[in-house]
């Protein structure tokens, strides 16, 4: 089953009046806050692992080396909070341009989605 089948499926559920049994959208949640929090800590402390191994050996060049892996991880680490973050964005600003104005939410894939990554 793939990311078409489940927002069409969660667009069937909308139709039926219901919406996305809460555990779902509660597991779907913490595994995003995982990813935003977890990750970038993971790869900055591997970096300074590595940033670390090179200072005890001592060596310019594996210093310079070090310096380099330890940049592109934090780098790393920035694009991964911040590409979770923008496309918490890109959903909320998609869920919020189709809403209607009269008070009818248009129960589409982009409800389906928003009511995953925010847990609701």
């Amino acid at each position: 089953m793939n990311l078409v089948n489940v927002l069409d499926y969660c667009t069937g559920i909308f139709e039926n009046g219901q919406g996305i049994p809460d555990g779902i959208g509660n597991v779907v949640h913490l595994i995003i806050i995982a990813i935003q929090v977890v990750v970038p800590i993971l790869l900055i402390i591997w970096g300074m692992i590595d940033f670390a191994k090179a200072i005890i050996g001592q060596d310019e060049d594996k210093i310079k080396a070090g310096q380099k892996t330890f940049i592109k991880r934090l780098i790393a680490a920035v694009v991964v909070f911040l590409i979770v973050t923008i496309v918490q964005l890109a959903i909320n600003l998609a869920v919020s341009v189709s809403e209607s104005g009269d008070g009818n939410e248009a129960q589409t894939a982009w409800n389906c989605a928003y009511e995953l990554i925010s847990g609701k």
